[in-house]
């Protein structure tokens, strides 16, 4: 019985030691696995270039990161929209900066 029990132990801490792996599916046109790595202290998880392709996503994009339900799902961060007149609203003479000048025209700009 003390060696049954010494066998699970083992088992356990073992099982402790194996990383995860997660299929990157994006909506069933690529599916792949991948394999989460060590980067630092903090694992890591590499994205094949067809799978950034397929779900359009580019190089140093923002992204979110939502764990849910043993699922990691990773969504495109959106940017915030603004409208002009909210943002000359906000215009003050505090926080207007003054008129610059680039110099004269150098080339076939249209004045």
């Amino acid at each position: 019985m003390r060696f049954s029990r010494l066998i699970s132990a083992q088992k356990e801490s073992v099982v402790r030691r194996i990383w995860r792996v997660y299929n990157v599916d994006t909506q069933g046109e690529n599916v792949m696995e991948a394999v989460i790595r060590k980067w630092g202290n903090s694992p890591a998880l590499r994205l094949p270039g067809a799978v950034m392709k397929s779900a359009a996503f580019d190089l140093d994009q923002h992204v979110i990161i939502t764990a849910t339900k043993g699922r990691i799902v990773i969504e495109p961060a959106t940017q915030p929209e603004y409208k002009l007149e909210d943002l000359l609203a906000g215009m003050t003479d505090e926080n207007a900066h003054d008129a610059m000048d680039f110099g004269g025209p150098v080339g076939q700009e249209a004045l």
